[in-house]
């Protein structure tokens, strides 16, 4: 029988805390990447390393495991055949844990845990980045492209403003022309 954790549950009894972290290891396999309280991460992550340990086994009486844990058998299938074999050379380490400050309403400290890449190991360049000469180039693209479109839109705006006062004048002028005309007759 395992060991009860020391100090304080997630939300209650031991079976709750059991609940709640199956509940977060399938929607962290489901989206790959969840948002939640630090301590809950922290809990999580141990967790959902193992989950995934049992499913780069493979076989029956892992699937079998996992299955008691994860009850949805579609993510237990994306877990057997996609992510386990993609983590196959990583001999752990299959998530991440990045904090991203308080929450608003109650200032609980939060953070996204993520599933690492489950590509190959890459390199990182001399300066540290991962290619970042490439990221910013399309998107400086994309603002200039923004900036001539609204450039180019309000002097369509404005073109199209002005037959409007002109027939809006020439409106005028007709009604003006008939007032005149009926005082004449």
């Amino acid at each position: 029988m395992p060991t009860p954790t020391k100090g304080a549950r997630l939300g209650g009894s031991a079976s709750h805390e059991r609940l709640m972290l199956a509940n977060l290891a399938t929607s962290l396999f489901r989206h790959g990447r969840i948002t939640t309280t630090e301590t809950k991460a922290r809990r999580l992550r141990p967790f959902a390393e193992r989950l995934v340990t049992k499913a780069k086994r493979g076989d029956l009486h892992a699937r079998r495991q996992v299955h008691s844990v994860i009850r949805d058998k579609q993510v237990v299938h994306t877990l057997f055949a996609e992510i386990g074999p993609g983590f196959e050379s990583r001999p752990g380490g299959y998530t991440r844990i990045t904090k991203i400050g308080p929450r608003k309403g109650d200032n609980a400290p939060m953070a996204v845990i993520e599933l690492v890449e489950s590509g190959p190991i890459t390199s990182r360049s001399p300066s540290g980045n991962r290619a970042a000469t490439t990221t910013p180039a399309p998107a400086a693209a994309a603002t200039e492209e923004e900036t001539t479109t609204e450039a180019q839109a309000p002097a369509q705006d404005t073109s199209a403003e002005t037959p409007a006062q002109d027939s809006a004048d020439s409106s005028g002028a007709e009604q003006a022309g008939e007032g005149d005309q009926d005082g004449k007759s």
